[in-house]
């Protein structure tokens, strides 16, 4: 799976553990970014429900927790192996994740151009294009040059970026044995009104980094809209716009309580962050509407970009996340 902000991979075998000691055969998975927890839970037999309003994170839960493995495997293998063949064609992705910044070694951002072009061209039932969607955002993640999210990109090439380019199957899973999984496109509200399950798994945003931002060429990728951008990172325009209650100090404490008590479900599980916007007092308050809230801690390591020290080509320091290029590669 791709690099992510927040990935759950830790997690991941606790929140089973969780899962299977409530004997729960649905879950909701809210906010799904990669898929990971979905697909995790998936491969334990139960019908999951994910949702996410970004549409590369809701092509990575088609792929890992909707689409079944024995109505896609034959053709996707076809496919990949005929994709793999593509000579690269430079385009709109190498022009602007290759040339106008350094996401990319161009060599590999024509490849992608060539091979994106492609699939929209066979027009593919969902299933079987999400499969291979999902199967060329993640081999430009094996090949990119950052530290794992799309604010900037490095001053010298990643080792990797020097690798070719190369289409592999996703770990495409068989239907769970309680019931096929669905995928959502919608703001977490309004998905938590409409969507139902023995168990609902919360993981919001928690401070002011949306992860659209995070991961805007993800999205330009999925949706091929090639859309105007801007800045050193070639952030795509709509993330100046497309907001999130959930990345506001003011407004993601109003934000979770309305989902928290939307959520059509007998148990729930949320992961949070110590470091934003909710206290762990303002959380548990929330929860405490539902009944009993049980805490268990869990260390982390922060991610690379909180430890970097970043500046412009001028030399000015900017805090993490800004939009430049990481000339600094070294602890703070």
């Amino acid at each position: 799976m791709i690099k992510y902000l927040g990935s759950k991979r830790t997690l991941v075998p606790q929140l089973c553990e969780l899962v299977l000691g409530l004997r729960a055969k649905s879950a909701i998975d809210l906010f799904s970014g990669t898929a990971r927890v979905g697909h995790a839970l998936k491969r334990l037999g139960i019908q999951v429900h994910a949702n996410d309003h970004n549409a590369y994170a809701a092509t990575l839960a088609r792929c890992y927790v909707e689409t079944d493995r024995n109505l896609v495997l034959r053709n996707a293998r076809l496919l990949i192996a005929e994709l793999n063949k593509l000579r690269g064609e430079t385009g709109w992705f190498t022009e602007n994740f290759c040339i106008n910044s350094r996401f990319f070694q161009p060599k590999n951002g024509a490849r992608i151009d060539a091979i994106r072009e492609a699939i929209a061209r066979k027009e593919l039932d969902q299933p079987l294009e999400s499969v291979l969607l999902v199967a060329l955002m993640e081999a430009a993640d094996r090949v990119d040059s950052t530290i794992g999210v799309q604010m900037a990109y490095l001053k010298h090439w990643a080792p990797r970026s020097f690798n070719d380019l190369e289409l592999r199957l996703p770990d495409v899973l068989p239907r769970a044995r309680n019931g096929k999984g669905s995928v959502h496109q919608l703001d977490a509200l309004d998905a938590a009104q409409v969507l139902t399950g023995d168990v609902a798994y919360l993981d919001p945003p928690y401070n002011q980094h949306k992860y659209l931002g995070n991961y805007h060429i993800w999205e330009s990728l999925i949706l091929w809209d090639k859309p105007e951008v801007y800045g050193v990172a070639c952030k795509r325009i709509d993330c100046r716009s497309r907001l999130s209650s959930f990345n506001s100090r003011l407004l993601a404490v109003d934000a979770m309580r309305s989902v928290v008590s939307c959520l059509q479900c007998e148990h729930l599980i949320v992961s949070f962050s110590d470091e934003g916007y909710l206290s762990r007092r303002e959380l548990e308050e929330i929860l405490r509407c539902r009944g009993k809230v049980l805490v268990l801690g869990h260390d982390y390591k922060r991610h690379v970009g909180a430890q970097l020290e970043y500046t412009t080509r001028r030399g000015k320091r900017l805090a993490p996340w800004a939009d430049c290029e990481i000339r600094n590669i070294s602890t703070s």
